[in-house]
């Protein structure tokens, strides 16, 4: 099993969750994140002022999956998730030793 952590732009969501839809997957957890990278930061115009911002609003999902549908969900993420831009996002794969569903007491692969 697997734990893939996509973070994404947040005008690119919609188009990211539709494709992963049109994939089988089913459920992820999705959290509201900022960070520093090589865009330096974000501007914002506000009543002509210039406000910028140190850091970069994202979203990150976290997919935990069988290792054999890896591939084609990073590629999926990939493909919909990209502007060309920087600032598009990173994806990074984790290993999953165990996994437990607490309502049905279901292990490792039928947990997910």
């Amino acid at each position: 099993m697997k734990k893939i952590e996509a973070i994404i732009r947040t005008t690119k969501f919609d188009a990211v969750r539709d494709a992963l839809a049109s994939i089988g997957v089913r459920f992820f957890s999705l959290k509201e994140v900022r960070g520093y990278g090589l865009q330096k930061g974000e501007t914002h115009m506000y009543r002509g002022a210039d406000l910028g911002a140190d850091y970069i609003s994202r979203l990150q999902m976290d997919i935990v999956t069988t290792t054999d549908k890896v591939d084609q969900i990073m590629s999926t993420i990939e493909q919909a998730g990209r502007t060309g831009a920087v600032g598009d996002g990173k994806i990074f794969v984790y290993d999953i030793e165990k996994a437990l569903r607490i309502r049905t007491g279901e292990r490792d692969k039928d947990a997910i």
